[in-house]
């Protein structure tokens, strides 16, 4: 009986040392993650997203080897608001980062803004933390803007950093570029090759591990910049032609940004690294089409058609993006997908791409369905919240989109608008007065939803001078605490 029991015991034994090493080879390494996010890119600022003027070929091709969404959102109406959404899944109303840090100040308008943080918390639990939690070699290449040095980047879970800091824009896209901790700097390179050619190192470097790449681009952001022979190349083409958008060196610092793509593309490519990464790209705020002040519009470098208006502004040219998501295996190439979705949904959704868990505590809903070739979301209803001023022509508002139906209310007369946003793309016909209904049962759920969030309203401002209302003030002695030092 010993005889026998032996061999059945030994191929026991052997079965059971074979099974964990055939479960390990089917265990695909999990994907890497590269998100792009272009600073005051607009909605149609590529080719594939409807420019005759801007070339993309690595957007585009972007675009045709992965998934197109037409109805994606910033989650604010500029930028320091959107980021910290996208790092934490969480409304910009819920952490009390209302503004791009450090926002206007208006000290005769007729509301007074609230107390607002100027910084991400430490206490949040940023994207980078959850994923270098999970094994993954974390690094941002590029703007920050979330807070002053102990709020910088190596502090919310990212082993490397290049250029993220407090800072809003380069002083210069050519050296020296003024950013507060971008160091070696090479004479004549321009900025965003500069954080590409560190993008790459990290590539490389991490090869052998899954990465997230978080590549916040300055570009397209103001001061304008382009490479000479670039701006020559459009200052001819818009001559030639007749295009709604006419600035040459705003295309030039878009095809910049287009370069860096296919830059990052290449390099994965020829890692052989493209097959196991999954590319986010998109903006944080509607294209910069002009400002309003006191001495009237003056207008920007790009245009929004056929949106309304632009960044800093309460309609859809202030806050619709591009949006593109490639990951290989998973979306169909070349597909287009009209579904809202808005900046708080990429953290549940880098968190289930990367580790097939569904993210708690947070706001925004992972659009992997979307991804894999379903057509809705569970959620049917987003926010905004921005109870601020800004030159794009906002006035402190708050704004809810249900369905193809999208109110805002204005805080400064406490009137709504109601758009059809399938019927009138343009928001030209506000039909609240003519569908008080709606408007009402929008306005009780964007009141519920503040409430919820703990949403900061701006209040009365004894100081209210119309004559002064839109002379601007900087904060003075501002630490990224919200506080004055």
């Amino acid at each position: 009986m010993k005889l026998l029991r032996f061999p059945l015991a030994l191929a026991a034994l052997l079965l059971l040392g074979l099974t964990p090493l055939r479960t390990e080879a089917a265990s695909p390494r999990a994907p890497n993650i590269i998100f792009f996010l272009i600073d005051d890119w607009g909605w149609t600022d590529a080719g594939c997203f409807g420019s005759k003027v801007y070339e993309t070929p690595h957007v585009d091709r972007l675009a045709a080897q992965g998934m197109k969404f037409t109805q994606a959102y910033s989650a604010c109406t500029v930028c320091s608001p959107t980021r910290s959404a996208i790092m934490t899944g969480k409304y910009p109303a819920r952490t009390h980062i209302t503004d791009y840090i450090p926002g206007h100040y208006r000290p005769a308008a007729k509301l007074k803004i609230p107390d607002w943080t100027m910084h991400l918390a430490l206490e949040e639990k940023t994207i980078a933390e959850e994923l270098k939690g999970r094994g993954y070699t974390t690094g941002i290449f590029g703007k920050w803007h979330l807070g002053n040095e102990q709020f910088f980047p190596e502090h919310q879970g990212f082993d490397v950093n290049v250029g993220g800091c407090e800072m809003g824009a380069p002083r210069n896209y050519f050296p020296p570029y003024g950013i507060t901790n971008l160091k070696d700097e090479v004479p004549g390179e321009f900025l965003s090759d500069r954080l590409t050619r560190d993008a790459v190192k990290f590539i490389e470097a991490n090869r052998d591990r899954p990465f997230f790449l978080y590549f916040p681009h300055y570009a397209v952001h103001t001061p304008l910049a382009g490479k000479p022979a670039v701006i020559e190349k459009y200052r001819r083409k818009i001559e030639a032609g007749k295009y709604n958008q006419t600035t040459p060196v705003y295309a030039a610092l878009v095809e910049s940004m287009d370069d860096s793509v296919g830059a990052v593309m290449k390099k994965l490519a020829d890692l052989k690294l493209d097959g196991n990464t999954v590319i986010i790209l998109t903006g944080d705020n509607g294209g910069l089409i002009g400002t309003l002040g006191a001495q009237g519009w003056k207008p920007g470098p790009t245009r929004n058609d056929p949106l309304r208006l632009g960044k800093g502004s309460a309609y859809e040219g202030g806050v619709r993006v591009p949006l593109i998501v490639k990951w290989p295996g998973v979306t169909k190439a070349g597909s287009v997908n009209p579904t809202p979705v808005i900046s708080v949904d990429y953290f549940p959704t880098m968190l289930e791409i990367a580790t097939g868990a569904p993210a708690k505590g947070v706001d925004g809903e992972s659009i992997t369905p979307l991804l894999k070739g379903g057509e809705r979301l569970k959620r049917d209803t987003i926010y905004w919240h921005y109870p601020h001023y800004h030159p794009g022509s906002a006035t402190p508002y708050s704004a809810i989109r249900e369905g193809d139906w999208k109110l805002i209310h204005f805080y400064e007369d406490d009137h709504v608008e109601l758009y059809n946003l399938k019927d009138d793309l343009g928001e030209k016909s506000d039909l609240a007065a003519a569908n008080a209904q709606k408007a009402g049962d929008l306005r009780a759920k964007l009141n519920a939803w503040r409430a919820e969030t703990g949403a900061q309203a701006p209040t009365p401002n004894p100081a209210y001078d119309p004559a002064k209302a839109w002379d601007n003030e900087r904060p003075a002695g501002k630490n990224g605490k919200g506080k004055k030092s």
